[in-house]
């Protein structure tokens, strides 16, 4: 999956294309080149008598006369207008596709990097599959120069980053001296950085704006271990953050809540504040309604309004022993007043939606509305703010 997952086919080449896909930074003609042009592909807006030369490709949004001497020259489809000037795509030739890597303008840019993984959670909205994806983290370092230096975050998510080992060392260090300043959330399950050496590498690249988010789904190892399917995670998880704390690397703790896990959140949120309180943040999450999670939904639904107390009580136990604490993936309408100060709107750009409800809500510029692709189970607490 490419950081946004969005891709399209259709290219209609006016000119000779290249055999192999290529990665460029999409430049417009009044900006100035910061990288070399044979990683920038030219986008044009309004047809122009001549294109300049020198650029790996050329995206037009409208059909025009192309000086036979230049290549890769392609014509978009009317759906990828969104493309903007610090984008950064991968282009097929040979299929006549596009695939977006990067979005200047969006804020919830995530690069996977591999498919792998030790777990296979229920509700995992990326189903692990074992293969070589080594090309994944290729792309990446190869993405990364020619990402703005302005963006505010980046995220990392797989399948299980920690399984790369060095690789995850070396795509951290690459990252930290391409993007100085931007902040990098990692998602993993822990499982690897029961390692000491791994998670003293990970402190060693020093980044300085990185947090790990780890997945704990209950203060129970064997209902944990049920929700992963891997026996002994929960062990391997608890280890994991504490050689990473102890290495003084940040770290989320996230608790997807759905039917296998709402009824001890109370018990988790103990259990977090008498042996982790030292983590950095905790994050409760909502359904995302994909992948296995589809497949497994009548093992996983539970309306948002039929756990509010367990979600009360846990967000109560967390803020009062004065961890920070946040509730994701969850429309305002199905939290109850109390928790609507811990709610974010946390949905990626890409993913998010609202409903016909949410048209006449006072409180939509609030709310993160709902997943796209999760739309399946509704709550029947779905009704506009009138205040």
């Amino acid at each position: 999956m490419p950081a946004l997952d969005l891709s399209a086919a259709g290219l209609k080449p006016l000119a000779p294309r290249s055999s192999e896909p290529f990665i460029g930074v999409l430049r417009g003609l009044t900006e100035d080149s910061a990288t070399a042009r044979d990683k920038e592909i030219l986008l044009v807006r309004r047809p122009l008598a001549r294109l300049p030369p020198g650029f790996r490709g050329y995206l037009l949004m409208e059909e025009g006369w192309v000086d036979p001497s230049l290549k890769d020259v392609y014509v978009l489809p009317s759906n990828l207008g969104y493309l903007a000037e610090g984008d950064v795509v991968r282009i097929h030739p040979t299929r006549g596709a596009l695939t977006t890597l990067y979005r200047r303008t969006s804020p919830s840019n995530t690069f996977l990097v591999t498919e792998r993984c030790d777990n296979n959670c229920l509700m995992c909205s990326q189903p692990p599959r074992k293969q070589d994806d080594s090309w994944l983290v290729d792309e990446l370092m190869e993405t990364l120069p020619l990402i703005s230096p302005e963006t505010r975050e980046l995220g990392i998510t797989g399948g299980e980053p920690s399984l790369l080992k060095g690789r995850l060392i070396e795509l951290l260090e690459r990252m930290k001296h391409h993007l100085p300043r931007t902040s990098v959330h990692l998602l993993t399950n822990g499982r690897g950085f029961a390692n000491p050496e791994l998670a003293r590498a990970l402190a060693k690249v020093q980044h300085p704006d990185l947090m790990l988010g780890v997945p704990l789904y209950s203060d129970l190892p064997e209902a944990h271990d049920y929700v992963v399917q891997a026996l002994g995670a929960f062990d391997e998880t608890v280890r994991g953050i504490l050689q990473l704390k102890r290495a003084r690397v940040r770290v989320e703790l996230r608790c997807v809540i759905h039917a296998q896990t709402y009824s001890r959140l109370p018990q988790l949120a103990d259990f977090i504040t008498r042996n982790l309180l030292f983590v950095d943040h905790v994050a409760l999450m909502g359904l995302e309604q994909m992948g296995f999670a589809r497949a497994n939904l009548g093992l996983l639904w539970i309306d948002p309004l039929d756990y509010q107390a367990q979600l009360i009580a846990a967000v109560r136990t967390l803020s009062r022993a004065g961890l920070d604490t946040s509730i994701y993936n969850h429309s305002l309408c199905t939290l109850p007043t109390e928790l609507h100060s811990f709610a974010r709107k946390s949905i990626s750009d890409w993913k998010n939606l609202y409903v016909e409800e949410c048209e006449r809500c006072t409180r939509r510029a609030d709310c993160g509305g709902f997943f796209a692709s999760g739309l399946a189970k509704r709550s029947r607490g779905i009704q506009p703010f009138q205040d």
